[in-house]
C-alpha cells in the first residue's frame, strides 16, 4: 500500500514538474506583457505598395527595399536619408546583395541625384501616388514580396535601424 502512495506521489510529482513550466509560460503572456519592444522602426499594417509606385519598385522586386519618398528638391534632409540608407545596405556586409535602395521623387522639376546615389534606383513618380504612402520624407522598409512593413522616424538613428534589418535578414528565408 505504501508502494502505491510513493509511486502516485512520484507521477503527480513528475507531472506537475512537466507541466509547471507551460502552465507558468500561459500565466506571464497573459497576465505579464512587457511594454518594450525590440524595433526601432515603426510596424505598420503590411500592405501591397500602391499600383503606381510598384511599377517604380520593379526593379528591387525579390529584396529588401529600404524606400525614401519626397517630394520637391531633394534638400539636406533627404540626402541625409539617402546617406544612412546606403550606410545601412553597406553594413549589412554579405546580406547587403538581398537589399536594395529606392528613393521615389515627386516634383515639376527632377533634381539630380546627390552623390551618395551609386546604386540607388530612383524613380520619377507624381504626387498623387506619394500621397498613397503612408508616410513621405521617411525611410520606409518593404519586404521582398512588395509589402510595406515598416516606418522610421524622421530624423533616423542608422545604428538602429542597422540592427532592425540585420535581424530581419537573419531571420527572413526570403529575399
Amino acid at each position: 500500500m505504501a508502494d502505491k502512495r510513493k509511486g502516485r506521489r512520484t507521477l503527480l510529482l513528475l507531472a506537475a514538474v512537466c507541466a509547471l513550466p507551460v502552465v507558468a509560460s500561459y500565466a506571464t503572456y497573459y497576465l505579464w506583457q512587457p511594454d518594450g519592444r525590440t524595433n526601432y522602426g515603426e510596424l505598420i499594417e503590411p500592405r501591397p505598395m500602391p499600383s503606381p509606385l510598384a511599377a517604380a519598385a520593379a526593379p528591387a522586386k525579390g529584396r529588401w527595399t529600404l524606400v525614401y519618398a519626397s517630394e520637391g528638391p531633394c534638400d539636406a534632409a533627404c540626402e541625409t536619408a539617402l546617406y544612412y540608407m546606403r550606410q545601412v545596405r553597406t553594413a549589412q556586409g554579405e546580406h547587403m546583395d538581398r537589399v536594395e535602395r529606392l528613393w521615389l521623387r515627386a516634383g515639376e522639376s527632377p533634381t539630380a541625384a546627390p552623390p551618395t546615389a551609386d546604386g540607388l534606383i530612383v524613380a520619377d513618380v507624381g504626387r498623387e501616388a506619394l500621397a498613397k504612402l503612408p508616410a513621405t520624407e521617411r525611410v520606409l522598409l518593404v519586404d521582398p514580396l512588395g509589402n510595406l512593413m515598416l516606418r522610421f522616424p524622421a530624423d533616423p538613428d542608422p545604428k538602429r535601424m542597422i540592427r532592425d534589418l540585420s535581424r530581419l535578414l537573419k531571420y527572413s528565408r526570403i529575399g
